[in-house]
């Protein structure tokens, strides 16, 4: 006799909830088994960019814990808001609009990418906290440090080069490299 896909996902993954009743058949009292289904309405794409279909053209989704990353990325959920800017002195209000597509955008270093200032912020924390990293137990590079930090004209000369490559200006063609030439001479 063919085994039915129900009898063996209850061997592979049994369910969490099982409602049984008792069944008087005969002489004979058997146990019933009552499938346990939840149908949920609910709007859950937030404030999507396109319109929803009407709600009688769709369709109900199975969701299980196999493919919850797939449905979510088909329900596209947006959130987009106004939120108060405290980045910077100016204040006023910053506009959002986060995208998840998987259950790890739920992150707070996954959220927080999808901010342009908090992304520009964090970028700039990973890359100090990977300066101690190369400081740590290199007596070199942290004399040198110190030597820049202590000279006021080469740490302006540096805050140049890098405004200059912030700004995708051509360092290597402009005059920073001449500079570094004449200065070891």
């Amino acid at each position: 006799m063919v085994e039915s896909t129900q009898h063996k996902l209850d061997r592979i993954r049994p369910p969490r909830v099982q409602i049984t009743y008792d069944v008087e058949v005969g002489n004979a009292i058997q146990k019933k088994e009552l499938p346990f289904v939840a149908g949920i309405l609910a709007d859950l794409s937030g404030k999507p960019e396109e319109p929803l279909p009407r709600l009688r053209e769709r369709k109900f989704v199975e969701i299980d814990r196999d493919n919850f990353n797939d449905v979510l990325s088909s329900i596209e959920p947006r959130l987009a808001l106004r939120v108060k800017n405290r980045l910077s002195q100016e204040g006023g209000q910053i506009n959002l609009a986060l995208k998840f597509k998987h259950m790890d955008d739920f992150s707070p270093v996954n959220v927080l990418s999808q901010v342009e200032p908090l992304r520009k912020l964090y970028e700039a924390r990973q890359r100090l906290s990977d300066l101690v990293t190369k400081l740590d137990g290199n007596d070199n590079l942290d004399q040198k440090l110190q030597e820049v930090m202590g000279d006021q004209a080469r740490l302006k000369e540096l805050k140049d080069i890098v405004a200059q490559a912030s700004l995708g200006g051509d360092t290597e063609s402009g005059g920073s490299s001449d500079k570094e030439a004449e200065g070891s001479k």
